[in-house]
């Protein structure tokens, strides 16, 4: 039997797909739209580049932005015969680089880490004689990281406050840069580092000590960066320092799903690519694999014009040269990372709807008897999101499933693997399978996993009890998707590794989401709450880049929705009573309301 070639694995990909994974070498920009298959296109590519041998998988080092993607990239990477590829985030590549040439450059342990800034902050303050509430604290904080990730000093900063940088209520500018300084001095005395200074100071161990920048640039030769569009100032200065004189960088990214400028990302670096790097060679992916047609045109229409935008096209099931099926992507995960270039993509669909409700409660309510309705017609809960712009809109959304009966999990609480009878059974598993060898797999975790509360079949209704068989029934999932003939040890180390990485399963219920917290995914089904003036364009959004960011943060919610798409707004505001109108981003997408306002609950 003749040994697959090296091309062989690019059969699964479409033509433009397949120019991108044939780029090996060079500057090489990728501009993906949502939905093209963008990460199935650059695992490929990395896969097609080992097996050519034009990588050593040992010196190709692909670069994310969360944890969740690496361990994503790294699982995509391994059937694909690239298990070798270091696939890590800007921090955890960093961090390492730092606690193996801090003894050699200065001498000693690195630094310990702290993990929030809030107690330092607040001890700063007090030497200040600065009286600070807990919000105000989370403002100081979130100034000192746009600060560090802009990567300016605090002298520069200075003048950046005193012009365009809005101070919490109660901080005039001069405190401010006090306790930036008194910050930066308070963690020097003690021989701390943040979140922000692993780079900087990696970036900087780079950039002065010759014999650094030999060691690392002889190890990583070529470079992948995934979400191009929100790298910081910061860490393209690290991105350079890395890549040295070297050419092989190859970025992917989508300017119209930038969402977090506020944080200091910038979609320049994306759209100025080309620019910035001879000979670049740019490939464009538009093919929609994910959404209907008729949420794609929404798409379309609300970004039409913007700097970046790009045009997405509904995949046609019946080209010769589309690629290959296989599962579609499961609901709620890294839809690039996880799906097919098909899955959802098909020439009919339903019309999104947009609905218009008298209140917050009314609208809560609608929209959980619209999911109850769809959940007792057979569609999973777990196929469901329901997306908002603010936490605070969750309250009211979480009281209205929790009426209706609907289980539901908050995207960015407690992490599945944090979760304590989460915890335990993972221990209980992992001690039982060392011991444990000769039996099928469902048997050994079905048996450890009745000792903690799981059951074939899920108690009535909702609440603590059905949580936890939700959690351990997630658990049980896992099992079952491991390949024929996995044993028990193999399982608990896929475990470990998930857990490790943060890497959830799927568990059985609706997602509630911020639309920030809902971008990389996907679901069959998806509820945008609140698109009114005042939320979505939030309040606080003024100017023209303010209100394009708003503008991407709803199309990113918007290509979320892989079959149905519904979009609502209520008339009068839950807590203040204030009068609304209808988001602006509503008429440029083409969208008018379908339905009646609903009768508020009493």
């Amino acid at each position: 039997m003749t040994e697959p070639s090296a091309d062989d694995m690019l059969t699964a990909l479409d033509p433009q797909q397949r120019v991108a994974a044939r780029s090996l070498l060079g500057p090489v920009c990728i501009l993906a739209g949502a939905g093209t298959g963008k990460t199935r296109a650059i695992t490929h590519r990395i896969a097609y580049g080992v097996a050519t041998g034009v990588y050593s998988p040992n010196r190709v080092m692909a670069l994310t932005f969360t944890s969740r993607a690496a361990a994503e990239l790294r699982t995509r990477l391994r059937p694909l015969g690239a298990g070798g590829v270091a696939a890590r985030t800007f921090h955890s590549a960093a961090l390492a680089q730092l606690n193996y040439f801090w003894p050699q450059v200065i001498g000693g342990e690195a630094p310990k880490i702290i993990d929030n800034k809030a107690k330092a902050i607040a001890h700063t303050a007090e030497l200040l004689r600065l009286r600070v509430d807990t919000a105000t604290l989370r403002d100081i904080a979130a100034e000192i990281e746009w600060r560090k990730v802009s990567n300016i000093s605090i002298a520069d900063y200075a003048l950046k406050a005193r012009t365009a940088r809005t101070m919490p209520s109660t901080i005039s500018v001069e405190q401010m840069i006090a306790l930036h300084e008194g910050y930066e001095k308070l963690k020097d005395e003690r021989r701390q580092l943040d979140f922000e200074d692993v780079l900087l100071a990696t970036a900087g161990m780079i950039e002065i000590e010759p014999s650094v920048a030999i060691q690392v640039r002889e190890q990583y030769r070529f470079f992948m960066v995934d979400e191009y569009q929100d790298v910081s100032p910061l860490q393209h200065h690290l991105l350079l320092q890395w890549l040295g004189d070297r050419r092989d960088l190859c970025v992917v990214g989508d300017a119209s799903q930038t969402i977090y400028s506020f944080a200091g990302a910038s979609a320049d670096y994306l759209l100025d690519f080309e620019r910035r790097h001879t000979d670049t060679t740019v490939v464009t992916l538009e093919q929609n694999y994910r959404s209907t047609p008729q949420i794609i045109a929404v798409a379309n229409r609300l970004m039409r014009g913007r700097p970046g935008a790009l045009t997405l096209h509904a995949a046609k099931p019946d080209l010769d040269d589309e690629p290959s099926a296989t599962a579609p992507a499961s609901p709620g995960s890294n839809a690039d990372q996880q799906g097919s270039a098909t899955a959802g993509t098909t020439t009919e669909g339903v019309e999104p709807r947009l609905t218009a409700y008298a209140s917050d409660l009314a609208e809560a309510d609608g929209v959980a008897r619209e999911i109850a309705e769809l959940v007792a017609s057979g569609v999973e809960p777990q196929h469901i999101a329901l997306l908002y712009r603010t936490n605070s809109q969750s309250a009211v959304l979480e009281q209205a499933l929790a009426a209706a009966g609907i289980s539901y999990q908050l995207r960015g609480a407690t992490r599945f693997f944090d979760q304590p009878d989460v915890k335990r059974a993972v221990m209980e598993l992992r001690a039982a399978s060392v011991s444990i060898v000769d039996e099928p797999l469902f048997k050994s975790v079905s048996d450890v996993l009745r000792t903690r509360g799981w059951s074939q079949d899920p108690p009535e209704g909702v609440g603590a009890v059905r949580d936890r068989w939700e959690a351990l029934n997630a658990l049980m999932g896992l099992a079952e998707s491991m390949p024929q003939g996995s044993t028990f040890r193999q399982f608990t180390d896929e475990l470990m590794e998930r857990q490790s990485s943060q890497h959830e399963p799927t568990v059985r219920a609706v997602t509630l989401a911020t639309l920030h917290s809902a971008k990389g995914l996907e679901w069959p089904v998806v509820f945008i709450v609140g698109v009114a003036e005042g939320l979505l364009p939030i309040s606080y959004a003024t100017g023209f880049e303010g209100i394009d960011e708003e503008r991407r943060l709803l199309y990113v919610g918007i290509t979320r929705a892989r079959e149905r798409l519904g979009l609502s707004w209520a008339a009068v505001g839950t807590r203040r009573g204030g009068a609304r109108q209808p988001s602006r981003f509503l008429e440029e997408s083409g969208i008018r309301t379908t339905d009646a306002a609903a009768p508020a609950r009493p």
